[in-house]
């Protein structure tokens, strides 16, 4: 599958995931940002899509941001949300998480608003909380909701097999680079040299069984995605 397939898709994908999110009641709002950290992790086809939709100087803009980040702490996953699916279903315990973050506010953030908001990956648009975070300092997020998110996180990384996962900082910066967009594109891309994990097909779905009824509707709409 071609890049510009795989973009329709993700599109589709976020066109899903959102029009469930319209439908709950969250505290989320314009210009809440408590959950707008430097710790959001994304897939390369999420990380070009970014830099495919933007222009010169937003893309300089976004280099700009991401490089005021690139020595900072934050979060980079060890393993891909579907190779913890395989593990699990084997028995095997995940290895530890990277914890070395210092929850810093993400550098895109301009005035409490994010300056690629209809471009943001899926982290960024599966945090949501049914109370305000800045009080309690922490999101509530329905069990049913968490279930939702790993899926269409799931998703995502299956269209984007031969590719990586990793942070933002870390995906945006490598696919800023001319090289690695090629080799990307080619699909060959440069995961362990730019400091990302390889994603993995789509084996097994966690989903618990007390969700399994209630999530059809949702995994039908993505069945139904055409290319």
């Amino acid at each position: 599958m071609n890049i510009a397939s795989k973009l329709r898709i993700l599109a589709q994908i976020y066109e899903i995931y959102d029009e469930f999110a319209a439908a709950l009641d969250l505290a989320c709002r314009k210009r809440c940002a408590h959950c707008c950290t430097n710790d959001v992790a994304l897939t390369t086809l999420e990380g070009y899509r970014i830099i495919d939709s933007l222009d010169q100087t937003s893309t300089s803009d976004l280099l700009t941001a991401v490089s005021s980040q690139s020595k900072a702490k934050r979060f980079q996953p060890a393993v891909t949300t579907n190779q913890l699916a395989e593990l699990c279903a084997k028995g095997i315990d995940p290895p530890d998480e990277n914890e070395n973050s210092a929850r810093q506010i993400c550098s895109l953030l301009k005035e409490n608003i994010c300056s690629i908001y209809p471009l943001r990956p899926f982290g960024c648009r599966c945090m949501m909380s049914r109370h305000n975070c800045g009080g309690k300092g922490y999101a509530e997020i329905d069990d049913f909701i968490l279930s939702v998110n790993t899926v269409f996180i799931q998703t995502i990384e299956h269209i984007d097999a031969i590719g990586c996962t990793g942070n933002l900082v870390d995906v945006v910066a490598a696919l800023l680079l001319p090289e690695n967009r090629l080799a990307y594109e080619n699909g060959v891309p440069k995961c362990t040299t730019a400091g990302l994990i390889r994603n993995r097909p789509l084996k097994i779905l966690m989903i618990p069984p007390e969700h399994r009824a209630k999530m059809q509707p949702i995994l039908q709409c993505l069945r139904n995605i055409k290319n």
